[in-house]
């Protein structure tokens, strides 16, 4: 706690760019963060940083003091405790239980990543879309969900006319209502 800073960051902030190097490491006390990557105009949703939970992504670039390679938005306000990366390196020497928190943040980033490619190889969108519409309800407790189609093709890497078909299809499937409020998963 002495060297740690807590930090109150309102939601659509961006807190890390692709090419910075990263000078804190944060655990998500309250709150959700959304770590993803971006080619040209098209993004791809990687992890949200929930509460008690840290980004690996920050960790892996400070312990090589590499530039990261993702961009990391606040998704709703969040307050984090954010630590000096030149403190957690000696920690991770000091303190074992560190190394014990970012080996089981990487195994869970993993084995979300691999479950990412397996979606965009294998599945079809209907499927990538309603799980992804599922999982945005458990992470933010909010149902229907706000947000826009352009929002959700920017985090599923395709278009926004995609997005929309695929919704309508599913309404018509009666797995979701859209509503003026937002996205109703039923």
């Amino acid at each position: 706690m002495k060297f740690a800073t807590i930090k109150t960051i309102p939601k659509d902030t961006e807190i890390l760019r692709e090419g910075q190097y990263v000078t804190v490491i944060p655990i998500v006390l309250d709150g959700l963060i959304k770590v993803f990557t971006r080619h040209e105009d098209k993004e791809l949703l990687l992890y949200y940083i929930k509460p008690n939970e840290s980004c690996i992504m920050s960790f892996a670039a400070s312990l090589t003091n590499v530039p990261i390679k993702v961009f990391a938005t606040v998704e709703e306000n969040t307050t984090a405790m954010l630590f000096p990366v030149d403190k957690i390196l000696g920690w991770t020497k000091q303190f074992p239980d560190i190394n014990t928190l970012f080996f089981q943040q990487y195994n869970q980033r993993y084995n979300e990543l691999i479950d990412i490619i397996h979606q965009v190889l294998f599945d079809k969108m209907d499927k990538r879309l309603f799980k992804y519409l599922q999982d945005k309800k458990v992470v933010t407790h909010k149902n229907p969900i706000k947000i826009s189609h352009r929002q959700i093709a920017n985090e599923l890497g395709t278009a926004r006319e995609v997005i929309s078909r695929v919704m309508k299809k599913l309404e018509n499937e009666g797995k979701l209502k859209q509503q003026t409020n937002g996205i109703k998963i039923l």
